[in-house]
């Protein structure tokens, strides 16, 4: 039986993150890991280092690593600021729309659906995200490209751990949507689809989900070590 790697470690601690098994704030005490993976601190130090580098967990010096706490506040101003510059990039690519940027925008669609479809939650919350950065680049304005990246990243960690499986198949639906407007060249339709799919994607995020919080043995419980 092979040792678990740190790359398990990461797996299997942002699946019970992400699952709510692992609250926002809980303590993620590098001896319990230890003992629970069957490795070293230093391996589990490594995993939550790279945890903490995708904004999951959240070191504090002498105190040690946590669950990372979004700011549920901050995520709503991006959202908002979102609505008013997107609604304006939609406006933009529907009049410079091309079959070839067509293609581009389905073919990325069709990865967000496979992610999705096999339930790999932060490969699909990077795909739904980049969505909105792959149509500021087909518009040709990189600073927005640049400014949109920003925005999604700092809301991504919320969106990764507060949007349930059906609200992401809908939000790929909406994507779909988006593209049969721009491939009809749709300017009002294409604007109204792109402002109402990032209100329905914040009003889906369950910010205040009632779960209990458990400890690292039972919340890791059934997730299987090699």
């Amino acid at each position: 039986m092979d040792a678990p790697t740190t790359g398990f470690i990461v797996d299997s601690l942002t699946r019970a993150i992400v699952e709510h098994r692992l609250l926002p704030g809980a303590r993620l005490a590098e001896q319990q890991l230890a003992n629970h993976f069957g490795v070293s601190r230093t391996l589990v130090r490594q995993a939550l280092f790279q945890l903490s580098q995708s904004r999951l967990v959240r070191m504090e010096p002498s105190r040690g690593a946590f669950v990372a706490a979004p700011a549920v506040d901050e995520a709503r101003e991006v959202f908002a600021v979102r609505r008013m510059l997107e609604a304006e990039m939609a406006r933009v690519l529907v009049r410079g729309i091309t079959p070839a940027k067509l293609r581009t925008l389905k073919d990325h669609v069709a990865q967000e659906k496979l992610a999705v479809d096999r339930q790999d939650v932060s490969g699909r919350t990077e795909l739904l995200g980049d969505f909105h950065v792959r149509m500021a680049e087909l518009a040709g304005n990189h600073v927005l490209a640049e400014i949109l990246g920003d925005l999604i990243s700092r809301c991504a960690l919320i969106t990764l751990m507060y949007q349930s499986t059906g609200a992401a198949v809908h939000s790929n639906e909406e994507h779909v949507e988006i593209i049969k407007a721009f491939a009809a060249r749709d300017e009002p339709l294409a604007v109204r689809l792109m402002t109402e799919h990032l209100q329905h994607v914040e009003d889906n995020l369950s910010y205040h989900r009632k779960v209990p919080s458990l400890d690292i043995s039972t919340a890791m419980s059934d997730l299987a070590v090699p």
